[in-house]
């Protein structure tokens, strides 16, 4: 990405063994995430250009002399960032902090929108898969790189437990996987507040009982009719109107998880916000900590995420890619390198 707007496709070096704990992956299957969005829409141009893309899975072609969890040829996951998966950090499930970890497209790392990756701590960081890498279910598996797993962390972070009632801002990828999530959990009643019918009428399907398309205050009291307040929100847009909406319909001493990358520098934290003890949680999820949990009920079909990915591209089409989900035309972009 050279700029807002301006994705190219270029021809880079081919990834090789930097670090004795690397691994050199070939990617099978990558996609555009909604967060790719916010740079695409206000990156400051530049000359050099960011490599882009965190979300991939692919088979390994190439170890580091250290790594020993995984030979040539095994079909893996990549969770959104690398981690160690050793550090006291990822020891507590917080891989997202890793002192060792990273972010792809940064500091010499390739980005996943490619046809190879180098991927740092290679065995901390990669699932092996259980399955061929023509099988039907790599959207779903390649889902639990990021918004699986993010939506997962809502669910999470809030407390979502059987026979709940669960308020979910946003039908983007990551808002639909986090009514997966807490259906998953076992919430009793999801409302999902997103005005798109075809992402509204696929939560449904993942097990949104109600759908508000309303927004604002006016969306804030149609949730609040239905249900009269809830205790838990999970925010998955990350702009301030999400936020206010969150806040708006949750009950006293309930709980918003901000799941969205926040477009927005202040929020309201003052003495009207202290005095209802709301709890703010969420944040970045440590995808790693959850794709083990997550992975048996991908296999077995029991969730399938990858409903989320509605048009595929080839690497070659990726300005496209990019340009359709801005556009709203495209709810999630699998690409094919």
């Amino acid at each position: 990405m050279y700029g807002a707007g301006e994705v190219r496709v270029e021809d880079r070096p081919d990834p090789k063994i930097v670090q004795v704990t690397d691994a050199v992956v070939r990617t099978l299957a990558a996609c555009v995430c909604g967060s790719d969005l916010w740079p695409y829409a206000s990156m400051p141009a530049t000359e050099t250009g960011r490599p882009m893309g965190h979300e991939f899975l692919g088979v390994v072609e190439e170890t580091g002399a250290d790594v020993i969890g995984l030979k040539t040829g095994d079909l893996v996951v990549a969770p959104f960032t690398y981690s160690d998966n050793t550090c006291d950090y990822c020891a507590k499930g917080l891989h997202i902090s890793c002192r060792n970890g990273g972010r792809y497209g940064f500091d010499g790392v390739d980005g996943g929108q490619g046809e190879a990756v180098r991927v740092p701590h290679a065995d901390g960081t990669l699932v092996k898969l259980p399955v061929a890498a023509d099988s039907a279910l790599l959207p779903s598996l390649l889902a639990l790189s990021d918004v699986m797993t993010t939506g997962h962390h809502g669910a999470v972070s809030v407390g979502v437990t059987h026979g709940d009632a669960v308020l979910v801002v946003g039908d983007g990828a990551v808002g639909l996987c986090a009514v997966i999530a807490a259906k998953r959990l076992g919430a009793e009643r999801i409302v999902l507040a997103g005005r798109h019918q075809a992402r509204t009428g696929l939560g449904r399907a993942f097990g949104a009982t109600d759908v508000v398309a309303e927004r604002g205050k006016e969306g804030t009291a149609r949730i609040r009719e239905l249900t009269g307040g809830v205790d838990k929100v999970i925010e998955a847009v990350g702009t301030r109107q999400a936020l206010d909406t969150a806040l708006g319909a949750v009950l006293d001493g309930g709980s918003i998880s901000r799941l969205g990358a926040p477009q927005y520098e202040q929020g309201p934290i003052g003495a009207a916000e202290f005095m209802r003890n709301i709890t703010l949680t969420g944040g970045a999820s440590p995808a790693r900590a959850y794709i083990e949990q997550l992975l048996p009920d991908v296999l077995d079909g029991t969730i399938t995420p990858g409903r989320v990915f509605d048009r595929t591209f080839t690497l070659d089409q990726a300005p496209d890619a990019y340009r359709a989900m801005a556009n709203r035309q495209v709810l999630k972009a699998l690409i094919r390198p």
